[in-house]
């Protein structure tokens, strides 16, 4: 593969820089009746993330004599989401394997933002559905999933229900891969298309990693190349850190 260093930094597809971020935000109270939701807007992908609330833990918690309570995650696209229609997972009987894989990485990665003993006996589900997919759809998920759990731990909060704030670490996700012989951060569709190796990262703000999903798309890729990746994944998800915050306050 081609040095990204000896590249020009010209222009990507959408005008961005290789390390700029689409324009991100976050619109809050989309669904009245959750107990924290928002719309992120992320480029042209969009994802409402809403939380709700169960007085209740999952039975193997319960068998196991498991402290605290839990945190899961749904993840769907919506068949108008795409170009051409998706069809929902129920018309097919099953749960499209994508999808099970991303609202299990939205589920480890908001687990690992608190601390579930201090929770209290119950679920906080967190819904995430794609209303229109450009690429990124995952770390988006993840990144509005954290606002509107804080939102619900907030609402938790207020009601008088956590003698404590459960939440330890801030959390936010970002896509990073290599185009044409270049690391570029945060693919749209017909860049993550395109890559030669594609890759997401799931970090906390105290610069922890959560989870890093990469793979070489018929490619390999060096050493090297694999921390100019997560350097910029890394600012990156720094900016969006901020973004989340200034969200909230």
């Amino acid at each position: 593969m081609t040095d990204s260093k000896m590249l020009p930094d010209r222009p990507r597809s959408d005008g961005r820089a290789v390390n700029q971020l689409r324009n991100i935000r976050f619109e809050n109270g989309v669904a009245p009746n959750a107990a924290g939701s928002t719309l992120v807007h992320w480029g042209n992908t969009r994802v409402i993330c809403a939380a709700t609330i169960e007085e209740v833990v999952p039975r193997w918690m319960k068998e196991q004599q498991v402290p605290g309570g839990w945190i899961t995650a749904e993840y769907s696209m919506l068949p108008y989401s795409t170009t051409d229609r998706k069809a929902r997972d129920i018309s097919k009987g099953r749960l499209d394997g994508r999808s099970s894989e991303i609202q299990r990485l939205i589920g480890r990665s908001l687990r690992a933002a608190l601390d579930l003993t201090k929770l209290g006996q119950r679920t906080l589900w967190l819904d995430c559905d794609v209303l229109q997919a450009d690429g990124g759809t995952r770390t988006a998920a993840i990144t509005g999933a954290w606002v509107a759990l804080n939102l619900a731990i907030r609402k938790l909060g207020s009601a008088g229900k956590l003698t404590t704030n459960p939440i330890i670490e801030q959390v936010a996700a970002a896509s990073v891969g290599i185009v044409e012989g270049r690391p570029l951060l945060d693919l749209c569709y017909v860049e993550d298309a395109a890559a030669d190796v594609d890759m997401n990262l799931v970090m906390t703000a105290s610069g922890k990693f959560i989870e890093l999903q990469g793979s070489g798309e018929e490619s390999t890729f060096s050493r090297s190349e694999l921390d100019q990746l997560l350097e910029v994944g890394r600012t990156g998800i720094e900016q969006i850190l901020e973004l989340q915050r200034a969200a909230l306050t």
